[in-house]
């Protein structure tokens, strides 16, 4: 009986180990918890020596631009007759961009860095249908934009200059000079539709560097010097909200939405999640710009102070296509997604030849949630021309009132390489899989050892009552 009751006891102590290891399992849930989240809130700090300085300075993936450019099929049509334009795109022609090193870095006391990001360009012709020489067919900006730009008094002097230099609405040149630039015979200047580029900087920024509250790192503070925009005439417009998408604040909840500045748009903007990817092995949360991003303002009234013309969209019913001409020197320029996407159908009526689609024309970010990096983008838009009818300039005098134009579509794009992809899950990854390896281990083992070992005390106990 002795040894019976020796067996009872340790299948009970057994039992009550197993217990505590079950315990001691629940305990590193918040332990492992806050040493994974005390480690990214060091190293995401934005200052030298920390992993987020190292991947800020410099992107270690390579980021490229793609162009599509629309090829005018019937432009002799369009002037003469007044036909509905019709449009093919040629591309894409493709870029590396951002190659270079941030510049001019300076840290301040207040927790802020600032910072211009240089601009370049350098034509990949492996990962292009031709070369930049290709010829293309497209809307002429100088004509274009002279319709606004010029007040309408002053058309016919319009009209006398684009005769002499045997101008029209449309003109044949090559990729390079659409988006870089060429001499304008009628202004006797450069223009592109990138122009200026190569040589220029974006910025100044200045961003919160999360050394007292990580909370708020890489979030703008100001750009070009300033805290808020001055080309939308509105308090709400004109605010930078978020930071510039190549980084978030650290533990991402998905019911949040995530902001961010785009300079190309002159606006900020926010990211909805949309669902779980897994990229090289890691786990990302994609963000999409939602519909109602550009949509009119009678559906999003938020919107409404970025209506500029009211008479051009229809009394600010028209959906789909950002007026960016303040910050464009009062060109009219708009800007919207590839092919139109979710624009009002008026728009792809005005212009034959649009296909919109959500998988190749949508803007989406893929963000690790634990350290709020961006790991993989793709910045899609599209950069439209309005022009209209004018009685004083010929080339103008049959076309149908305000058309705006597609001009090209760009695909900015970058994703993890491997072996940034391999440091990162050996650094994070591996430690948070280790974590909650561990953490499942102890709790199911100890469980585990915990009912079995006190079903077999009760089964001895049970064999013990009855041989007695």
């Amino acid at each position: 009986m002795g040894r019976c009751c020796d067996t009872v006891r340790g299948l009970v102590a057994g039992s009550v180990v197993g217990a505590l290891v079950a315990v001691l399992g629940a305990i590193l849930i918040p332990v492992g918890n806050n040493v994974i989240q005390s480690t990214v809130k060091k190293e995401a700090v934005i200052e030298p020596g920390t992993t987020a300085y190292e991947n800020w300075v410099s992107a270690g993936a390579p980021v490229y631009r793609q162009f599509w450019l629309y090829h005018v099929l019937n432009p002799m049509d369009v002037v003469t007759n007044g036909a509905t334009p019709e449009v093919k795109e040629k591309g894409p022609y493709t870029y590396r961009t951002r190659y270079l090193p941030k510049e001019n870095i300076t840290l301040f006391e207040n927790n802020t860095v600032s910072f211009s990001l240089p601009a370049e360009a350098i034509f990949e012709p492996s990962m292009s249908v031709g070369p930049e020489e290709d010829e293309v067919t497209i809307l002429n900006l100088v004509v274009a934009g002279a319709f606004t730009v010029i007040p309408k008094p002053l058309h016919p002097v319009v009209n006398q200059l684009i005769k002499k230099t045997n101008s029209s609405l449309f003109q044949t040149r090559t990729v390079k000079e659409v988006l870089w630039g060429y001499i304008d015979p009628i202004q006797k200047t450069e223009v592109g539709v990138f122009f200026p580029y190569n040589g220029t900087y974006d910025g100044p920024y200045n961003i919160y560097t999360g050394k007292d509250d990580i909370s708020k790192v890489s979030i703008i503070h100001t750009w070009q010097y300033n805290s808020k925009l001055s080309f939308w005439n509105d308090p709400y417009c004109d605010m930078i909200n978020g930071t510039d998408a190549s980084s978030f604040p650290p533990f991402l909840n998905k019911k949040k939405p995530l902001f961010f500045f785009s300079s190309d748009i002159c606006r900020s903007v926010s990211a909805e999640y949309s669902g779980s990817h897994n990229l090289k092995g890691i786990e990302v949360y994609r963000y999409m710009l939602p519909p109602h991003t550009l949509a009119s303002p009678k559906v999003n009234p938020d919107n409404m102070c970025f209506c500029r013309d009211k008479e051009v969209t229809k009394d600010c019913t028209m959906a789909g296509v950002l007026d960016v001409s303040s910050c464009r020197d009062n060109y009219p320029i708009y800007i919207s997604l590839p092919h139109f996407l979710h624009g009002s159908p008026d728009l792809n009526q005005a212009v034959l030849g649009m296909s919109p689609s959500e998988e190749h024309h949508a803007t989406y970010l893929d963000v690790e949630p634990i350290t709020g990096f961006t790991l993989r983008f793709a910045k899609r838009l599209q950069v439209n021309m309005m022009y209209g009818h004018s009685k004083a300039i010929e080339v103008l005098s049959k076309v149908k009132d305000y058309t705006i134009f597609p001009v090209v579509w760009l695909n900015e794009t970058a994703a993890l390489d491997d072996e940034t992809a391999d440091r990162f899950k050996k650094e994070l990854v591996s430690r948070v899989d280790m974590l909650e390896n561990v953490q499942i281990a102890l709790l199911s083992l100890g469980s585990a050892s915990c009912v079995l070992l006190a079903i077999a005390a009760c089964v001895v106990h049970r064999g013990r009552s009855t041989i007695a």
